[in-house]
């Protein structure tokens, strides 16, 4: 019979956890995305589906008509009844209300809502860890309706809808730049134990403002956003205008808006 085997009392086993015993910390898996921003781009997903395999041609365009934001809507109502030929448009006054927010869950095609979905699982997932699905809800709407405003204000009776989650997805970005980059931030290169890194006091917006890898991140931003507005880059074809004023818009709202929504006390 053999004899057992001996170990120090302090050195780990494999068979157990001895009184040394330090536990690895498990792997992140490689899609680590929260809940909620899942069941965000499952929704557009399915609402794109829908009306690319189900819906006939007019039946997809009175649901875009009466879900899209259409800067038209808004103009005189005898003026609008004229211009239409006495046809109303889908969703009636309603609609001029709920398109501030429901446009964000459309897209003009299938590169459209992959282009938004990736820039949804990268930067809001950084922004739902923080701020949890109540808060990360509330703020989309609001920097997605702020988008509506900016682009209603810069192309009021145009009567081309806009749709896409380009505002909201801005305002993430401007909403992460307020504190992943600080020290021990997700994107800060003293990062932080991941549990941690999501819960680092954010620093004022001045004091955001004079961080050198935030001005280049807002710089960069920027700069996209001016070359998308005088037509330089383009997805080319038939692809609809990049509506660049509603993605300030929602970018603006989310620097400005962000500490009304953090949950994490503000660094002194």
């Amino acid at each position: 019979m053999q004899d057992p085997i001996r170990r120090e009392p302090d050195q780990p086993s494999e068979w157990g956890e001895g009184p040394g015993f330090q536990r690895q910390p498990p792997s992140e898996p490689l899609f680590n995305l929260p809940g909620v921003v899942v069941a965000l781009l499952a929704l557009l997903v399915l609402i794109h589906a829908l009306r690319a395999f189900v819906l006939s041609a007019h039946a997809d365009l009175e649901f875009l008509l009466t879900f899209a934001f259409l800067p038209l809507r808004y103009v005189n109502a005898g003026d609008l009844s004229q211009m239409l030929g006495g046809t109303p448009l889908p969703g009636g006054e309603g609609a001029m209300v709920w398109t501030f927010l429901t446009y964000a869950f459309l897209h003009g095609s299938f590169m459209h809502l992959v282009f938004n979905g990736l820039w949804m699982a990268v930067f809001g997932s950084v922004l739902a860890r923080r701020f949890g699905v109540g808060r990360f809800l509330a703020f989309s709407a609001v920097t997605a309706i702020a988008g509506a405003g900016a682009h209603l204000a810069t192309h009021f009776g145009e009567p081309m809808p806009m749709v896409g989650a380009s505002a909201a997805i801005s305002g993430y970005m401007a909403a992460v730049a307020r504190f992943a980059f600080d020290r021990a931030g997700p994107l800060s290169m003293m990062r932080a134990h991941d549990s941690l890194a999501y819960r680092q006091p954010a620093t004022s917006l001045a004091r955001a403002l004079v961080n050198r890898q935030v001005l280049a991140f807002l710089g960069v931003w920027f700069g996209v956003n001016l070359l998308f507005g005088i037509g330089t880059i383009s997805f080319g074809g038939n692809e609809p205008s990049i509506a660049w004023q509603a993605h300030i818009g929602g970018f603006v709202a989310g620097l400005l808006c962000f500490s009304l929504f953090d949950p994490v006390p503000r660094r002194r």
